[in-house]
């Protein structure tokens, strides 16, 4: 594989560029390569800079669920673009896009835009705090929320990518309020929420992990977080930044049965443009101003090609059959990898929810960070540059989720599962 001209592009970008990325994953450092830049991408492909094509299994690290460029989102684009690019004030589609996902989320009353899943995380804890009148944040190992400085603490992602347990520059007077517990341990928050469950303004989970790589939730995990939250008066918050309208219609939490507090999105919510929100019951939405006393603002909220293109987006996802059809092409891609690896005599687990999965090298089951963190890392390297070779775009980290959109085709599943297929026998 040729990659003369990105690796050029990557000297030139590290001049005028921290590490030459601008999200530090991008870097490939953890997989000891370098990225590859891309110049287009249509359907399930990417084309990178060199000539050099990839079925795409990153999807923009979530967004792209129906594929790059699909047509509706594409029209909705040119439409807008015909009549601006940012007003910095209120349009229709907002209030369009915000209709379609309460219709989508029964838990979701009012909804407030905002521009990343960061953003939305970071404003969903404040306005848990203002609604409580407390000041402690339960998170679970291996979970992340974004970047905010409260939320940096035992987070997955790219800070377990590049091995770090939080970052400098988050003072210890920032986070000594956020408590960090064993994700699907049941006992362990049980016995926090017992000691000082009267303190907790709210406890936050992507409901299915998703930033550890791919770990399901054990039975009850959910129910124990739902029923001790009421029981303490603390509010549950479902980041579904990831999973939103990615695993179900109803998003994960349709898919497990729980009705959360509060819910952040992201990712497709935006078609692929950058966007954030973050909603919930009513009275509890109530506080944000200008209508109660939590402030939270931004100027790009909203933004009218993030909002059409999230419309065209949500209203494709509508459509009957369309997560039926997902989940089965996922299903078959999960389970090809799973058979490939056994051939292969590879310690090897797999595993997921609609167009999501994640695999680890390790017997499993991971349940949990810990569990997580014993994968083979160098295989995981040697896997990843393998399928990169044969044609295959995966995320250049082992604490990565992968993703299916509705243009992949059985072909690419096939050429995937043979790829797959020989490259478990190299790296034996």
């Amino acid at each position: 594989m040729n990659n003369s001209i990105s690796k050029e592009f990557f000297i030139q970008a590290s001049k005028v560029i921290p590490g030459g990325v601008n999200s530090p994953v991008r870097a490939c450092g953890s997989v000891g390569g370098e990225p590859i830049f891309i110049d287009r991408a249509h359907g399930s492909t990417l084309y990178d800079v060199d000539g050099n094509s990839y079925i795409d299994y990153v999807g923009s690290w979530g967004p792209m669920i129906l594929g790059h460029r699909h047509p509706g989102v594409i029209k909705a684009l040119e439409d807008v673009l015909q009549r601006g690019t940012s007003f910095g004030a209120p349009t229709a589609m907002e209030t369009e896009l915000a209709s379609l996902v309460i219709e989508m989320v029964p838990s979701v009353e009012k909804i407030r835009m905002v521009n990343s899943g960061t953003e939305a995380t970071m404003s969903a804890l404040r306005l848990a705090r203002g609604f409580t009148g407390r000041d402690i944040i339960i998170k679970f190992d291996g979970c992340y929320h974004g970047h905010a400085d409260t939320l940096l603490v035992a987070a997955g992602s790219g800070v377990a990518t590049l091995g770090i347990p939080g970052s400098p520059g988050v003072p210890e007077s920032v986070i000594k309020n956020t408590l960090s517990i064993r994700y699907n341990d049941m006992d362990a928050f049980t016995r926090v929420m017992d000691e000082m469950g009267d303190k907790v303004a709210a406890v936050i989970v992507e409901p299915i992990a998703g930033n550890m790589g791919m770990v399901m939730p054990v039975a009850g995990f959910h129910e124990t977080l739902r029923e001790l939250s009421t029981k303490h008066g603390a509010l549950l918050i479902f980041d579904e930044v990831m999973t939103g309208f990615r695993v179900d219609r109803a998003s994960a939490q349709g898919l497990l049965g729980i009705v959360p507090d509060i819910s952040c999105f992201g990712k497709i919510i935006g078609g692929g443009l950058p966007v954030g929100a973050y909603g919930g019951r009513g009275d509890i939405m109530d506080h944000i101003a200008p209508g109660g006393p939590v402030y939270q603002a931004g100027t790009l909220s909203g933004n009218p090609l993030a909002m059409a293109a999230g419309i065209a987006t949500l209203k494709t996802l509508a459509r009957p059959g369309f997560y039926e059809s997902m989940d089965k092409l996922t299903h078959r891609l999960v389970q090809g990898l799973i058979h490939a690896a056994s051939q292969a005599g590879i310690d090897f687990c797999a595993a997921h929810a609609g167009s999501m999965a994640g695999f680890f090298f390790t017997k499993g089951p991971v349940e949990n960070f810990d569990d997580a963190k014993k994968s083979d890392l160098q295989r995981f390297a040697s896997f990843y540059k393998g399928m990169l070779e044969r044609g295959i775009y995966l995320a250049p980290s082992q604490f990565e989720a992968l993703f299916v959109s509705a243009a992949h085709t059985e072909d690419d599943i096939d050429k995937t599962l043979e790829a797959a297929s020989d490259t478990m026998k190299d790296i034996v």
